[in-house]
């Protein structure tokens, strides 16, 4: 297995695991957000009000793109089993 091999392979693992990190935390982060415009626009300083909106957005973000992520890292892995034999010779 060459240098080039080992770093390809991460460089393609990164990637997908950015993606469906990225596909989890935007949501959240412009619910956040929104929420956080909320609280300076009405002067509530409730702490609970901005983790709650956070909380049933990433529930709803994994209920709909679960399927998707999961068959993400479910063809990655097939694809990563599959080129073992070219990966190692």
């Amino acid at each position: 297995m060459t240098p080039e091999t080992v770093i390809t392979v991460m460089h393609q693992t990164l990637e997908v695991i950015i993606l469906l990190i990225l596909v989890t935390l935007m949501p959240a982060l412009i619910a956040g957000l929104i929420v956080s415009m909320f609280q300076a626009a009405t002067s509530i300083n409730e702490q609970t009000l901005s983790f709650i909106p956070k909380l049933l957005v990433t529930i709803l973000v994994l209920m709909f793109a679960g399927p998707w992520m999961l068959n993400m890292v479910v063809n990655y892995a097939l694809r990563i089993f599959e080129n073992i034999p070219y990966l190692i010779g």
